[in-house]
């Protein structure tokens, strides 16, 4: 009788082939999820970044739209609505502001008359609901990496990742043309208290850290946010 065939196992050779292979799929694998994973954190940053710079224009053009503005002008006045108080030159005055070039930039301060239930918001993003007038004087700075709201020496941080704010007002210096729109911009130190009275737009530009930034990625450190917001009391008046 035949004996029975012998029994063979795998080969040294045949083993470490094996695990070579096995580890190369698994590298394989363990870069894909690591891929995904960069991907989804880069997405949230982004996500993050966006809603941040949502959150600062809103803000922003809500209150610098509203800079002028008191209740009930049959009994109001703007002198008497925005009284003579530091830093403003002068009663009625709507806005004021601090010019700085280097990092973190420029302060505006934006302020006006509101009266009880009617909706005006302040740069915290509240209303009026005292039961009377309640004027609001609102600061936005760039404070230890935050765009800062202040309302009457109350402050609000609003959006984190901002590095600078830089504004420019936008004056209509040529009082005798018959339109009310801006014609020059000039920093804050440029301007007169004529000026002041005269803000047709306010042209803001917010600094954020770039949350993909990274030494050798060819991305930049930081993205610029221009936008520019007409006053509304004064985009439609005829000076």
């Amino acid at each position: 009788m035949r004996g029975g065939q012998r029994q063979q196992g795998y080969t040294l050779i045949e083993f470490l082939v094996a695990v070579a292979i096995g580890i190369f799929l698994l590298s394989g694998l363990l870069i894909i999820v690591q891929g995904n994973g960069r991907v989804y954190r880069e997405q949230s940053s982004l996500v993050q970044l966006q809603d941040g710079q949502r959150l600062a224009l809103t803000m922003l053009t809500d209150v610098i739209q509203s800079a002028g503005y008191f209740t009930n002008p049959l009994v109001n006045t703007a002198a008497g609505a925005l009284p003579l108080v530091a830093p403003y030159a002068t009663a009625g005055q709507p806005m004021y502001g601090t010019e700085n070039a280097a990092a973190p930039g420029d302060t505006i301060s934006v302020r006006y008359l509101t009266a009880s239930g009617d909706g005006v918001l302040n740069c915290a993003g509240l209303s009026n609901a005292t039961g009377a007038n309640v004027l609001y004087v609102n600061t936005f700075s760039v404070t230890g990496g935050q765009l800062v709201c202040t309302v009457n020496g109350v402050s609000y941080p609003l959006v984190s990742g901002v590095t600078n704010m830089q504004v420019l007002y936008g004056v209509k210096t040529n009082l005798a043309a018959a339109n009310s729109s801006a014609d020059t911009y000039l920093n804050a130190a440029q301007m007169t208290t004529t000026n002041w009275m005269n803000v047709i737009s306010v042209n803001v530009t917010l600094t954020f850290s770039n949350p993909l930034y990274a030494a050798g990625n060819n991305q930049p450190q930081t993205i610029n946010l221009p936008t520019v917001i007409t006053v509304m009391n004064r985009a439609s008046v005829v000076l």
